[in-house]
């Protein structure tokens, strides 16, 4: 017997299966796994567009009214460090910088665990004698040790970092961010076509808005370990872009030579194809940051790392989102507002319409057939049909001769 060739499905037949109603025996993460899932993902674009809007709203109106809370290294200031011994904590060094200078210092965080952990205080910028008050103060609440383990007011050091060199942190920190952007643009002009890199590119700024809105709601110092995170998650949101774009541009390639699916069609099954696959990235990629949050924060006390990693975090999580709810949908719908694909798109709904009047036309002539003709009972006692009664002048086929014609042969 020979062996029968396998199956090869076509990305309509896929198309077909996605519009098919479900079995109930497939679960949503089987079918969220396979692709086939039938996500209505393009179809509901305003909804996804409504909350990409919700979200920048709230970003924006978070960066305006509250703003960032810049780092020291940007802003300028005061850095005051001394060890963290058991009597002293957070709270009680708030408490001294506060009645020793009579206002409140910007920060004041546990940085590091075991012998080596210190307490961390940043303040506006502090002259000769604020300083000088400031350190007597607290060798006199807490009396620190020094590397000889005596206690000692050099155990407390006071750093200054000028204005003017924060101001030029600035602005490199925001070139970086604008070179980077424009190469990571003119890359995916280069990668995609036209309207694929105008759909990346709002992918990209939305990722950024909203990672920075969530940074300023939370209100963490805009570190240069943020700046650099930030950088990192739009590196994986154009990864994640391409991926999603290859299998749109896979899937929708010749689709205008055909007229059974739109382009929005095609490019949803697309995305239900690589929902799973982006799901995976993000959870795998967040993984470590969790670890980093969990283990750095929290158990070792390095508070540096939090900033790196709540931007990466955040970054990711939208990141993914952006790329298959907010770029597919921009896509389509840069693609249905002008050009080939917009009257693609209409020739082939014009044809289901069409297609759907002539079904619908010939249910009703069956209907109105069907009430035409009237059921009779047979031998067997089941109801069936026959046409229309006939005159009572010819006979009905198939009956008997009638008497009549019977007397004249006898």
């Amino acid at each position: 017997m020979a062996k029968s060739s396998p199956i090869m499905v076509d990305s309509d037949s896929e198309l077909d299966y996605e519009s098919a109603p479900m079995d109930k025996r497939h679960s949503l993460f089987e079918r969220l796994y396979t692709g086939t899932g039938g996500f209505e993902i393009v179809g509901k674009r305003k909804v996804y567009y409504g909350i990409a809007a919700a979200l920048i709203a709230i970003a924006m109106a978070s960066m305006v009214f509250k703003g960032f809370t810049l780092g020291i290294d940007f802003a300028g200031g005061s850095r005051i460090q001394l060890p963290a011994a058991d009597n002293v904590t957070t709270s009680k060094v708030e408490d001294v910088y506060r009645t020793a200078l009579g206002h409140d210092p910007v920060t004041v965080q546990k940085v590091g665990s075991g012998s080596s952990a210190t307490i961390q205080v940043r303040s506006d910028t502090l002259n000769a004698e604020q300083a000088d008050k400031l350190q007597n103060a607290l060798f006199d609440a807490f009396q620190p040790k020094d590397r000889n383990d005596q206690p000692s007011r050099s155990a407390i050091s006071v750093a200054e970092i000028s204005e003017t060199w924060g101001g030029q942190v600035t602005q490199k920190a925001l070139l970086a961010l604008v070179v980077f952007v424009a190469l990571t643009m003119l890359y995916i002009a280069i990668r995609f076509e036209r309207d694929m890199s105008f759909a990346a590119i709002a992918s990209l700024f939305f990722n950024l808005i909203v990672t920075a809105g969530v940074y300023s709601l939370v209100g963490f110092e805009v570190t240069p370990a943020a700046v650099i995170g930030l950088l990192t998650i739009l590196g994986y949101v154009l990864y994640d872009n391409v991926v999603v774009f290859d299998k749109v541009e896979e899937n929708t390639k010749g689709v205008l030579h055909l007229s059974k699916h739109t382009y929005g069609e095609k490019a949803n099954l697309a995305a239900n194809q690589t929902l799973m696959r982006s799901i995976n990235t993000t959870v795998i990629g967040i993984l470590p940051i969790i670890g980093m949050l969990v283990v750095a924060v929290w158990l070792l006390g390095v508070g540096t790392l939090k900033d790196l990693a709540l931007v990466q975090l955040v970054g990711m999580i939208v990141g993914g989102y952006s790329s298959i709810f907010f770029a597919v949908p921009i896509l389509v719908s840069i693609k249905e507002t002008w050009g080939p694909v917009a009257a693609h798109t209409k020739k082939v709904l014009n044809r289901r319409s069409g297609g759907a009047q002539v079904r619908v036309g010939a249910a009703a002539a069956e209907r109105v057939g069907a009430a035409g003709r009237v059921p009779v009972a047979s031998a067997e006692g089941i109801g069936r049909e026959r046409g229309p009664r006939q005159s009572s002048g010819a006979p009905r086929p198939g009956a008997r001769p009638s008497g009549k014609r019977q007397n004249r042969r006898h």
